[in-house]
Formats: C-alpha cells, structure tokens, sequence
C-alpha cells in the first residue's frame, strides 16, 4: 500500500506549507504531492499523475474536502469513482466522510431474517446508505457554498473600497517583497549558474526549499532587476 498526501493551492497568495505540515503530522511516511497555483482552471496535472499510477490500498490525504474538490458534483463522482476502486481516501477536516467511514456504513446493514419483517430491515439498510452518501454529498457541496462565498465577499469588499476611494491593489510600478523573497533570492543569486554561481535550478530549488514555480518567478524578477 502507498500512501499520498495531496495538497492544492488555488490562488497565488495561499500557502502549501500548511496542508504539508497536517499531513505529515498525522501521517508521517506519506509522500506529498503538491499542486501549485490551479486559479479556477480544472487542469491539475499533478493529481492527474497521481491517479494514474494510484491502484487498489492505496491511500490519499487531504487537509479537507475542499483539497480534493470545490465542485459538489464533480467531487462526490471522483469519490464514488475512487472508492470503487478500493482507494482508501482521509480527509483531515472532515473524518465523518473517510472512505473507512463510509465503508462501515455500508458493511453495517441488517442481516435479513427471512420473515415478513424482511421489507422493514431492508427499508432501513437502504436508509443508511443514503444517509452515509448524503454525509458525503453535503460536505462537498458545503466546500462549494464557501468558495462561492469568499468571492462574493472579496466581490463585496473590493466594491466597497472603491466606493470608499480607496486604492485596490497596488500601484502601478510598486513592488512590495517580504523578507523571505529577499533571503531568497540572494541564496539564488549567490549559487546559481545563472549568475555565476555552481549550483544548477533543481540544486537552487532545494537549496532555497522554495517551489519550482517561486523559484522560477524570482529568478526571472532577479533578470529584470526587481
């Protein structure tokens, strides 16, 4: 069995370390996959990797349900599709949706009896399965209804501040860099090749522990002297 951690990030100001340090808090020898900056595009080539190769005990971690899917529909067919599969999936935020979970749900049904009572149990065992894949519905559609929410919101706030005459955004030509980009590419500058330095991209990337595309988008900021 193979065990996977996925983690997403779905705009550029988010931050993967988090989902990495819940997934490997509680599942220490899982190996991370990370998807970088998907915006609203539903191409994610990494989980599309990681399905290919995912085959029948093996497990995936998310941080939450939103990690795997924003899309209530979407999502609850990729579960269903994943569990018959016998993928083992683990959702840190919403436990009650586990594939396990559903699992016992489904292996919990009633014996019949073989008397008249039969259709009663029967009515039952199908009530506890739909309640089990409704748990399951409304947690993606719940994953759904926040994102929808928080771009209302920002929708909302950025009108607002307009309204207000405030300044949305920043200026044309400003630049603001946090302490750690600067760090950063100082270590880029210092040791790669690029610059006169011996180290190659992949022995910067792990040298600095910055992503593939934060590290290409500071050594392009280092070329036009940002």
């Amino acid at each position: 069995m193979s065990i996977y951690g996925y983690c997403r990030i779905s705009t550029k100001k988010q931050s993967i370390d988090r989902q990495i340090r819940n997934i490997q808090k509680a599942y220490p020898t899982a190996y991370i996959v990370q998807e970088a900056y998907t915006g609203t595009s539903i191409n994610r080539p990494e989980w599309s990797k990681l399905y290919r190769i995912l085959k029948n005990g093996d497990m995936v971690i998310f941080d939450s349900v939103s990690r795997m899917s924003r899309n209530a529909e979407d999502g609850y067919a990729l579960y269903e599709d994943l569990y018959k599969k016998g993928i083992q999936l683990v959702f840190l935020k919403e436990h009650h949706i586990d594939t396990d979970t559903y699992k016992k749900a489904l292996s919990g049904s009633i014996a019949m009896t073989g008397t008249n009572v039969d259709f009663i149990l029967q009515g039952i065992n199908e009530y506890l399965l739909a309640l089990a894949k409704e748990q399951i519905q409304i947690a993606f559609a719940q994953a759904e209804k926040e994102v929808i929410d928080l771009r209302q919101r920002t929708k909302e706030g950025l009108l607002t501040a307009k309204l207000n005459g405030k300044q949305v955004g920043r200026t044309k030509g400003s630049c603001y860099e946090t302490k750690k980009a600067i760090a950063a590419k100082k270590i880029i500058i210092a040791h790669c090749r690029s610059f006169g330095g011996t180290l190659d991209d992949a022995e910067c990337i792990r040298l600095t522990g910055l992503s593939r595309n934060t590290y290409y988008k500071y050594k392009q900021e280092i070329r036009d002297g940002a």
